[in-house]
């Protein structure tokens, strides 16, 4: 999928999939004006139909293999 060049808003938790409710990583900007969200899944299932409608694609999918992000404080 191609990535967002433009700044974009960051997707959070509350955003959800269009589709299916789990949290989107994916907003698909379309030509047509709107846009959608879609979970890594259902973004990956529609790609080739998205790209053909899409102005943009943000794609955040690389959070979900992103390390955790820690303080050093939960040494025991």
């Amino acid at each position: 999928m191609t990535t967002v060049l433009t700044p974009a808003t960051p997707l959070t938790a509350a955003d959800r999939c269009d589709r299916c409710n789990a949290q989107a990583y994916l907003r698909v900007v379309l030509v047509s004006g709107g846009e959608l969200l879609f979970c890594a899944h259902h973004g990956r299932k529609f790609e080739p139909e998205l790209k053909k409608i899409a102005a943009e694609i943000q794609d955040e999918t690389e959070k979900l293999t992103a390390a955790p992000v820690t303080t050093g404080d939960d040494e025991r």
